[in-house]
């Protein structure tokens, strides 16, 4: 039997970011309980780490566009306050994204989507194709249209999680090896057959969150799907350097982005699929390379290291849910697409409502019984 004032079941960047939180709000560190049979694992492993609340807005979404800015307006300070405690790297980079269209059909498209994203007083901008290979210069000659998003920066997601689990552990925080599997009243049930007894419960394993019960009457509230996405992993040789910040592009209405990271590699990714195939799907790597070199053609000289894939957790509206579902029960699962991103408002958000805090954010929208039947 093991007893904490709160549990937090998953160890992604949700769960992370949530003790995180708690902790430096002042709760006693070995009063919270993290559990995980593998932490840092699922889409938090894969995700791509854009800090983009401008470069994610798409159309028919705009309950999402306020929980986004107002994350990406957190991740400063979040950051710094992490900083101070650690000097462990978070993979951190503020060079602005560029956003860029291969033909004209594309370059159309992203200067629809940055009306939108003016229209809501975002800041992006259109660049001359001139001065976005001045910038950048490994862009290829041949691309239809730029716009630059300065505010729209990334982290790496494997560093950032690695640097706040560390910096948990050190702190005291308590971490079990082992998965929920049961939600009653205030007592977890775990996968090894023990109990975890906690004032305050939070659910934060993602897609895993459905295999919790216990907690709900019929079926579960939690409409979850999985939600794949390849990415690739690139090793940049030392005498090259193809591309210095986050390159986002639409080559024939199809999304790939490419990310060059602090440590030397750059990923590539955005496929999105809902299949039954676990691993790498074929025709998502050939896509994602092929599109990429368009944009980036220097890519062809760099070294492959790897192809993942990632499970994200959707939901029917792609918001996430997010709220206290009764007394002692916190939810935080569902970001999809954004979980690195909408991670600090998650947490902040999270660790108030179970120390008792309002937030400040209208959270009304992610409300996670909203899909209950």
């Amino acid at each position: 039997m093991h007893n904490a004032e709160h549990a937090i079941i998953g160890a992604g960047i949700i769960g992370l970011t949530t003790a995180f939180e708690l902790v430096d709000a002042g709760v006693d560190p070995q009063e919270i309980v993290v559990i995980d049979p593998h932490p840092i694992s699922g889409a938090t492993f894969v995700a791509g780490g854009m800090l983009a609340p401008v470069a994610e807005v798409q159309y028919r979404q705009e309950p999402l566009y306020p929980l986004m800015v107002a994350s990406g307006e957190m991740f400063p300070d979040l950051l710094a306050r992490l900083s101070a405690k650690t000097t462990a790297p978070t993979g951190h980079r503020r060079e602005s994204t560029l956003v860029v269209g291969a033909d004209r059909a594309d370059g159309e498209h992203i200067r629809e989507l940055l009306a939108l994203q003016q229209k809501h007083g975002m800041d992006a901008h259109a660049l001359p194709l001139r001065q976005a290979r001045k910038l950048e210069p490994g862009l290829s000659p041949q691309l239809a249209a730029a716009v630059e998003i300065p505010g729209d920066h990334q982290i790496n997601p494997r560093m950032f999680s690695a640097c706040l689990l560390e910096y948990l552990q050190h702190a005291g925080v308590r971490f079990l090896s082992t998965a929920a599997t049961r939600i009653d009243g205030q007592n977890v049930q775990l996968a090894d057959a023990q109990v975890l007894t906690a004032d305050m419960i939070y659910l934060c394993n993602g897609l895993g969150a459905k295999n919790v019960d216990g907690w709900f009457e019929g079926a579960n509230p939690l409409a979850l799907r999985p939600v794949l996405g390849d990415m690739l992993r690139l090793r940049v040789p030392e005498e090259l350097a193809p591309i210095t910040r986050v390159v986002r592009a639409f080559v024939e209405d199809r999304p790939v982005y490419v990310i060059p990271r602090t440590d030397g590699t750059i990923a590539i990714g955005a496929t999105s699929r809902e299949d039954n195939r676990k691993g790498p799907s074929v025709d998502g790597v050939h896509t994602l390379l092929r599109d990429a070199i368009r944009v980036v053609p220097g890519l062809e000289d760099c070294e492959f290291i790897e192809a993942i894939v990632g499970a994200r957790p959707g939901t029917p509206d792609d918001l996430p849910y997010l709220g206290k579902v009764r007394d002692g029960l916190v939810v935080s699962t569902g970001y999809f697409r954004h979980g690195i991103l909408l991670s600090a408002l998650g947490a902040k958000v999270g660790a108030q409502l179970g120390m008792g805090t309002s937030p400040r954010m209208d959270i009304s929208a992610c409300d996670p019984l909203r899909h209950a039947r």
